[in-house]
């Protein structure tokens, strides 16, 4: 078996995101560290709801530490051979489950991340999400607004990143034209555009000091989540995790190098189903599920380890 391990995004945040790890005694430093950060123990704020989830620096932290919290039940289950890849933040996510970061760095490097990208980016902005026609056509529609590709999910989805009421007429547009769906998404910053160029700089700046740590034996296949390449060298993995701030990412290439590479299961980690979703259609062969599938981390170890 080779699995491949997606790692979310923000804007699937909900109170039951926690479920099946809250009680790991494993994870307990990991909710600490975000603790640390939030200002209150993220187990809690899930379970509050509200707005807060989405905010960017929340969302942000909150993604990685269920990403970082779930890879436990990952680990523990000792896959022969597997593969991490992340979408937006949880590109930074996998640099933690690949061991290339300790826990503690990865939650530190996401806040600065998010304030980064807050810095950068002015109020009434985000991304809206449409499937349904070529890109090349949405591309176009996006052009003629201002508005920019943010991420490649497939040949008919893309994210376009821009001014909120640019967004709201390309979506118009995009349904009038036919688009199987086109909404504004929940997350209020344009990323992967070049409007958050300055954020791109100044994070690559902080990912130069922050303090790496070596792979341990047995860590998994670490692909950048820009484009779906294999991170080799420590120096050109980190150009990109910043670079991602501010370009396109190639998600649909990141689905493509898994096929490639022989995944034959695939676990999202984190809120939400999206990656399942689309893993389903790029990855026809395989045996998918999300965390948010199992009502058990017991569960989770079961598939993970069935023949």
């Amino acid at each position: 078996m080779t699995l491949a391990v997606l790692l979310s995004g923000q804007g699937g945040q909900h109170p039951g995101m926690f479920d099946l790890t809250a009680d790991l005694p494993e994870a307990e430093a990991i909710f600490a560290a975000a603790a640390s950060l939030l200002g209150d123990d993220p187990r809690a704020l899930v379970r509050a709801g509200g707005p807060r989830l989405h905010e960017n620096r929340a969302g942000q932290i909150l993604v990685c530490t269920a990403a970082l919290a779930a890879w436990i039940l990952v680990r523990d289950a000792s896959p022969a051979r597997s593969l991490v890849a992340g979408y937006s933040i949880g590109d930074l996510a996998a640099w933690g489950c690949a061991g290339r970061f300790a826990p503690e760095t990865v939650l530190r490097l996401a806040a600065a991340r998010a304030e980064a990208m807050d810095a950068a980016a002015a109020p009434g902005q985000g991304l809206a999400g449409i499937r349904g026609l070529p890109r090349a056509r949405i591309g176009a529609m996006a052009e003629a607004r201002g508005c920019h590709l943010a991420i490649l999910n497939a040949p008919d989805s893309v994210v376009v990143g821009g001014a909120l009421p640019s967004l709201e007429t390309v979506c118009t547009e995009a349904l009038a034209a036919g688009a199987q769906r086109a909404v504004v998404l929940p997350v209020h910053t344009p990323s992967h555009t070049p409007i958050l160029a300055g954020a791109t700089a100044a994070f690559q700046g902080i990912l130069r000091s922050a303090p790496a740590t070596r792979p341990p034996r047995g860590a998994p296949r670490l692909l950048s989540g820009l484009d779906g390449a294999p991170v080799f060298e420590g120096d050109a993995g980190l150009e990109k995790l910043g670079r991602q701030i501010s370009h396109t990412i190639d998600w649909a290439t990141c689905l493509e190098a898994a096929r490639e590479y022989g995944a034959t299961r695939v676990l999202e980690l984190g809120p939400g189903h999206a990656l399942a979703t689309m893993a389903r259609a790029a990855l026809p062969g395989a045996r998918i599920h999300a965390l948010e599938d199992f009502r058990s981390a017991a569960g989770v170890a079961a598939w993970l380890r069935a023949d």
